[in-house]
Parts: structure tokens; C-alpha cells; sequence
């Protein structure tokens, strides 16, 4: 067995002041902050700014309903989000002129004139009406997805207080706001149900009769606030970007009090004297994921039975129901880096601190699990998939819409679904992508003349599927070939055959568009997609032009591959072999593939242009390394060579410099074993784009980031996209010791490692399915063969004085 040279590491961290109020358990996965945000702070309205206190609240979610928790004394908020509180509706925003300019832009490429080749694209192939709106799509039809509103609860007091403590616990999804004043202790406990369908907060005080407030709910725009029923009730309909109004919503809030007085008037909700009180809000809308109709819901009878029902329930039966859904999921896996007592030091100053040590594996611990809750917390089973924002909103007008864009985003929202074990809060992505096909047939009929269907990098809950307002970055036709190799990666990782049978028209839909698409190169022959872009990266061609558009750049090229790699596999899977089969195995042969440029690096496009922006945010032309299996060790070690210059060359021109990017990065790293770079990403993941509350920065906020460092770090320890169950593939010599407890590889083979002195101790592999797998660590490889609901023990003998 090769031998590893292993290095400790010594981490110290300041200590906070002891005066301070700390966790119960220091070693527990909590969020925990010795000041409230500020309540009183009022949003900017530009949706382009991030809010600071917004950025210090703390998140819930089950799925379908999000909050943020500012846990401010004097006059609390919570912000609240519902998953499908989009303005716009359905429209028609296909351009019927596109097809016929496609040959005639394809000859002047091919020509190598770019200048008048982009300027006919720019031309045509571009959406017809206001698309997206450029990212600012709150009044056009395409929409927005924005803030339900908020609810505020009103103490009535402005006293001191003192022993201010907040925290969100990842282990039971609880926020709880504790402090003193006027010698009370008072205590608030929120969470939002997935079994009961509401959020649940418990307000108590040690000393009876000591809680008094009034609640209110607005936002910012097209809402009413009445009480009716012993309930406050708020609702309205949201603009569909034509002059009328679409979507109808609707919140309830109701309280029950131990002892104390409740009443309900005008708008408001007023509680005076009470020991203990309990708030039930429940919200929905009337959107139905059915194109083209996407209405239907009662949602005004959704809500009024979640809160009834819910009512009939003890505080107590509300948390054990919500615990024992959640836990199911997020008890999964654990994480321990940290070989020491941590040291007791509230999150945003651990953060703080990080950007001057890069170096605290705690906080390595709770970004990775934070990842999972957020997923769990904004992609339930029948839910709507995270959007860019996950399911948390604090405008009318949110960056880039919230929508789903695919030409990275949401593909990486759900990156860590499979390996972190979650790979049930995958399934919200796959309702989203089958409810595209029809929509996105009727794209690639008018925009293309193809059979199949086809989305491109944007896309939202009213089924758009056609190019952007601007070809530079929205005639990516890669979007669809990119969401859809999800679909064999669930299935690779589950084994769920009825799942596969389902999503197989998908899949086929998906490749008869691209073998429409594929023309043949007259200088080498070989079939290329276009015209086409590198997501967002502009290169200078040879007539002096600056453009994004060629045929056959290098992300289309891959993405397609591995489109037509996963639709072969699901075929012999499910044991269809046609004509079309064999067609689709003809064409991945004649595919263009990757190449290596004169100076060693992968190329992204078809011809070695320079790039303007040499650290461009997007490294798309090495979609093939990661997410991709095109290129591994295995099978192309020249190609993974040249993708490492390439990552080394974006990095050293500034590379990696949005949150999103450097996330993506770790796992890039990962899959070429470098852990060390890997980490070195993490460190700028964690120093530059990280809030107070640990959210993602582009910036502005994004939730991508939380998702692709979840999805990284689990790469650095677990692979299997190669054929084989890789063990600690990419350990940085920061974690000499640890140990990970229920990552997955593909067979569902669920593991356990533990490691010491930065060399495996034991890997303990569960098989759930049964099945045989390569085990590969260093260089060595062991075969197993599994029964269904078996574990073997991997045990690896320490060189003596390690």
C-alpha cells in the first residue's frame, strides 16, 4: 500500500469574551450569534442590494414555506416566503424568424466571419417580447419570484435587556431566540412543519402574564391584512405582467394562548397578559405545476384546514411530528473534522476570524451540513425545486428573477443531492424538468425545425423554455442536454427502475433535439452544436471581434456527450434497443470531443481564440471533468492534465471570484485529487462569500454557493462517477484526522470512513440495493460483491510510528 506522508496541523481560534452567552453544547451543529438583527431596518427596494440584517437572519423552511427569523426583542420579524409566489403567467416568446438565419449564421462561422455572424445572431436568435426582462422581471410576463411579506410581532417595549442569545440548531430545524428583561426570561422556539403544513412558533416567559404584543402581516405591494374568524388573514393577486393579475396567495395566522387574552381586529392580532402563546401560519397559492392551465389549487381551503388541523394538535405532537420527518433525512450523514474541543465562538465572528486564519474545521462542519439543511429545507418531495435563492426572498424585484437558470445554477443547487445522501429532495428538480417538455417542444419547433424538446438558460414556473433577450449569453441551446443528465444520475445512485421509466421520454425528448441540432464540420468532418456560446464567456476571433457565438464550443460539445451517454445507459437499463438507439450511438461517435491547445490547457472553444476575461466566473468547457464523467484519470489522463492548466490559468487571473464559481471549483479540484487547491477554494468560498448567516454570495445572494461547497466537500472524500467507490480521493493536509459517516456512491453503496495521521483507518460500506463495486484508496483496489442490506468493513493497517 503507498505510503502517505502525513502532516498535523495545529488550529487555534481567538477566544470570545467569557461574558458572553454561549451554547449548552458547543459541538453541536448550530448557528448561535449573541445579537439579534435588526428588525427596525427597512429593506432597500433596489433588488439588487443585498440587506444586511436580512443577511443576519436565520433560515427555516419545509419545502413549500420558508421564513427568516431575525429574532429581534423589542419587535421581531419574520420574513416569509411561499415556493410558488411568482408574479408574470405563461407567454408565448418564441421567434418563428430564428430558424430560417440558422443555416445562413452557421456558413458565416464556419467562414470565420464572426463579426457578421454575431451580428445576425444578436438578430434573431433571441426571444420574442421582453424575455426575462434582463434579470428584472417583475413586471413582464415571464415574473419574479418575491417575498410572501412579512409578519411582525409587536413587544410594545423599548427597556434593556441582557443574555441575548440566538440560534439555529441543523439538528432538530429550531431557531431560538433567548434574553432577559426586567428580570423575565423570556424564550421563543420557531420551525416550519413539512407534516402539519405550517409554521409553528412558541413564545413562553418564566413568570406568568408576562407576554403582551400585537402582530401584523404586509408587504410591499398588492396585499390586504384582515382579521375574519379568529384568524388575521392577508392575501391578494399578483400582476401577470400584462396588465392584469394571475397569481392569487393567501396567509393565515392564528394564536392560542395559555391563559392572557386574545383578540383579532382590523388588521391586526393583539395578545395581552398570557403565559405562553403558540402562532400557526400557514400559507399557499393557487399555482399548480400543469402547463399551460398552472392554476387550481383551493388555496384558500389549503390553508384554513393546515391551520385547523393544526390547532387540534399540543405543541408538544407539532415538534415530534416535524422532528421525526426532518431528522429522517438530515440524521444521514455526519461530518467530523474536529479533533479537539471546539472552541465556543458565535458564527458570524467565526467567520470573521476565518478570513484572517483560513483554517477552522468547524466551520468547515457546519458550512457542509448547512448545504444539506437548506437543501432539505427548500426542495421537498412535491415541492417546487430551490431556485436561485433557494426558497428565501426579501423583494418584489430579486436578483435575476429567482428563477432557475440552467447553464450552471440549478444543476449545482442539486449537485449535493445524491452523494450527501438526499436524494429524495432530488425529485422536485425532475417534476420542474417533465413539466418543460411541452413547452420546450413547441421551442424547438418553431425556433428550430427539430423533434425533441429544448430549454435554454433560463427558465421559471410558467414553462419558459426559449432563448434569452440577448444572444451573447441566452442562445445557450445546452441547458436542456445539462438538467437532464440528472436523471441518470438519480437513477445510478437509486436503482429506481419506475423512476427511470418515467423520465425516459425526458431523456429521449432531450436527444432527438440535439441529433437535429448537430451539423457536420467541413474541415474535420466531425458533428458540432450551433451557433452556440460558452456560457457567458466572450472570446477575441480571428477578424479582430469580440463575440461569444461558434460552432462547436467545448460545453456543448461535452454536455451532449454525456446527454447521449446517459440516454444509451437508460436504454440498456430498461432494455429498449431501435433505431433510434442505434442512430444516437452512431452520432456520439462522430461527436467533436475535447482537444488540448498549444499551451497545454483544455480548449473551450473549437479553435484556440483568447479569451477577454481570462478568469472568467464560468468554467464551463470543464462541465466534462465535473459534473461530466468525459474526462477522469482512468480513461483520459492527457485530458485531465490539460483541465488542471485550465483551472490553475482561471485561478491565477483571478478565477473562482463569485461565490457560485469557487464552489465549483472545490469540486473540479476534487475530481483531478488535488485537495489541497480543493481546500484552497473552500477557503475562498468561506472568506469572501459567506453572509453572517452562512448564505452564499454571488454577490448578491445566492444559494448556489451553499449548495456546490456541500457538493465539493463531499467530493474531496467520496467519488464513484469513474466506475469504482473512491475513497478520500482529494484529503486536503489540513484534515490529518476525521471521520464521515453515510455519504453514497453510485449502487447505492452508503459509507463510513474514519481516518488518522491523513491516512484511512476503516470504511464500513452498506449496500442497499446489493451489487458488485470496485473499492479503490491510494492505488489499491478490492473487490466487492454485496447482498441487499449488507455491510463489509474496509480496514486499512497504520505504518507503526504513524
Amino acid at each position: 500500500m503507498t505510503k502517505l506522508r502525513s502532516l498535523i496541523l495545529f488550529f487555534a481560534v481567538a477566544l470570545f469574551a467569557a461574558c458572553n452567552v454561549q451554547p449548552e453544547k458547543t459541538s453541536d451543529l448550530k448557528l448561535w450569534y449573541n445579537e439579534p438583527a435588526d428588525a427596525s431596518v427597512k429593506d432597500d427596494p433596489n433588488g439588487w442590494r443585498d440587506d444586511r440584517e436580512w443577511l443576519k437572519a436565520l433560515p427555516l423552511g419545509n419545502g413549500s414555506m420558508g421564513v427568516m427569523v431575525f429574532g429581534d426583542v423589542n419587535q421581531e420579524r419574520i420574513q416569509l416566503n411561499e415556493e410558488s409566489m411568482w408574479s408574470g403567467s405563461v407567454n408565448d416568446n418564441d421567434n418563428p424568424e430564428a430558424r430560417e438565419a440558422q443555416q445562413e449564421i452557421r456558413r458565416l462561422l464556419f467562414e470565420g466571419k464572426y463579426k457578421e455572424a454575431t451580428a445576425l445572431t444578436n438578430k434573431t436568435q433571441i426571444c420574442k417580447g421582453a424575455g426575462s426582462g434582463h434579470g428584472n422581471g417583475a413586471e413582464v410576463p415571464f415574473g419574479c419570484f418575491q417575498t410572501l411579506g412579512d409578519l411582525r410581532i409587536d413587544f410594545g417595549k423599548t427597556s434593556e435587556f441582557e443574555n441575548y442569545y440566538r440560534e439555529l440548531d441543523l439538528n432538530d430545524a429550531v431557531v431560538r431566540v433567548k434574553y432577559t428583561r426586567d428580570e423575565v426570561n423570556f424564550q421563543r422556539e420557531i420551525f416550519t412543519s413539512y407534516p402539519d403544513q405550517v409554521m409553528v412558533a412558541r413564545l413562553t416567559a418564566d413568570r406568568p402574564g408576562q407576554l403582551s404584543f400585537s402582530c401584523t402581516m404586509d408587504r410591499p405591494e398588492h396585499f390586504k391584512t384582515y382579521a375574519e374568524g379568529g384568524q388575521l388573514i392577508m392575501t391578494d393577486a399578483l400582476p401577470d405582467g400584462k396588465g392584469g393579475e394571475n397569481l392569487h396567495y393567501m396567509a393565515r395566522l392564528k394564536a392560542i394562548a395559555k391563559n392572557g387574552k386574545i383578540a383579532y381586529k382590523d388588521s391586526q392580532l393583539v395578545v395581552k397578559d398570557a403565559d405562553e402563546v403558540i402562532l400557526l401560519l400557514a400559507a399557499s397559492t393557487d399555482y399548480v405545476l400543469n402547463y399551460p392551465e398552472y392554476k387550481g389549487r383551493d388555496y384558500a381551503e389549503v390553508t384554513a384546514k393546515s391551520i385547523e388541523n393544526a390547532s387540534k394538535k399540543s405543541y408538544k405532537e407539532l415538534l415530534k411530528a416535524h422532528l421525526s420527518e426532518y431528522q429522517n433525512y438530515f440524521a444521514r450523514v455526519d461530518l467530523d473534522l474536529t479533533p479537539a474541543e471546539i472552541e465556543p465562538v458565535p458564527t458570524d465572528k467565526r467567520i470573521e476570524l476565518f478570513r484572517e486564519s483560513n483554517s477552522d474545521p468547524h466551520l468547515v462542519e457546519l458550512m457542509f451540513q448547512y448545504g444539506r439543511y437548506l437543501l432539505i429545507s427548500s426542495s421537498r418531495p412535491g415541492c417546487l425545486p430551490a431556485n436561485l435563492q433557494g426558497l428565501w426572498a426579501n423583494k418584489i424585484q430579486t436578483p435575476w428573477n429567482g428563477d432557475y437558470h440552467t447553464d450552471v445554477n440549478v444543476q449545482m443547487n442539486y449537485w449535493p443531492a445524491e452523494v450527501t445522501n438526499l436524494s429524495e429532495m432530488h425529485l422536485p428538480l425532475f417534476d420542474l424538468l417533465e413539466s418543460l417538455v411541452k413547452p420546450g417542444t413547441k421551442t424547438a419547433d418553431v425556433q428550430y425545425g427539430n423533434r425533441g424538446w429544448v430549454i435554454h438558460p433560463i427558465t421559471n414556473v410558467w414553462g419558459y423554455t426559449a432563448p434569452g433577450e440577448a444572444a451573447s449569453w441566452g442562445m445557450h441551446t445546452g441547458g436542456s442536454a445539462w438538467i437532464s443528465t440528472h436523471i441518470a444520475e438519480h437513477y445510478r445512485f437509486t436503482g429506481d427502475k419506475e423512476f427511470l421509466k418515467r423520465m425516459y421520454p425526458v431523456l429521449k425528448g432531450a436527444s432527438e433535439f440535439y441529433v437535429d441540432w448537430l451539423v457536420s464540420d467541413p474541415e474535420t468532418g466531425k458533428l458540432v452544436s450551433g451557433p452556440a456560446v460558452s456560457p457567458e464567456n466572450t472570446f477575441i476571433a480571428p477578424d479582430g471581434s469580440r463575440s461569444q457565438i461558434s460552432m462547436g464550443p467545448a460545453h456543448d460539445q461535452q454536455v451532449i456527450w454525456q446527454l447521449f451517454t446517459d440516454f444509451i445507459y437508460a436504454s440498456e437499463e430498461l432494455g429498449m434497443e431501435n433505431d433510434f438507439v442505434r442512430e444516437v450511438k452512431e452520432v456520439r461517435q462522430e461527436l467533436a470531443g475535447p482537444k488540448i491547445g498549444s499551451d497545454g490547457r483544455l480548449m473551450e472553444w473549437a479553435h484556440e481564440f483568447p479569451e477577454v476575461e481570462p478568469g472568467h466566473r464560468h468554467i464551463s468547457h470543464l462541465f466534462a471533468v465535473h459534473p461530466g464523467e468525459q474526462i477522469n484519470t482512468w480513461d483520459t489522463p492527457e485530458l485531465v492534465n490539460a483541465a488542471k492548466k485550465s483551472l490553475d490559468y482561471r485561478i491565477a487571473n483571478g478565477g473562482g471570484h463569485t461565490g457560485w464559481s469557487a464552489a465549483w471549483l472545490i469540486s473540479q479540484y476534487a475530481r483531478v485529487f488535488e485537495g489541497d487547491n480543493a481546500k484552497n477554494s473552500l477557503n475562498t468560498v468561506l472568506r469572501k462569500s459567506t453572509s453572517p448567516n452562512l448564505f452564499g454570495q454571488h454577490p448578491p445572494f445566492q444559494m448556489d454557493a451553499n449548495f456546490g461547497t456541500t457538493a465539493g466537500i463531499a467530493e474531496m472524500l467520496l467519488q464513484s462517477h469513474a466506475g469504482v467507490l473512491h475513497l478520500l480521493p482529494a484529503l486536503p493536509e489540513e484534515w490529518p484526522e476525521g471521520s464521515v459517516k453515510g455519504l453514497k456512491g453510485r449502487g447505492g453503496f452508503v459509507v463510513d470512513m474514519n481516518w488518522k495521521n491523513s491516512r484511512l483507518v476503516s470504511a464500513k460500506i452498506y449496500s442497499e440495493k446489493g451489487g458488485k463495486i470496485r473499492l479503490l484508496y491510494n492505488s489499491d483496489y478490492t473487490e466487492l460483491s454485496l447482498e441487499p442490506d449488507e455491510t463489509n468493513e474496509y480496514k486499512v493497517e497504520l505504518d507503526s510510528g504513524k
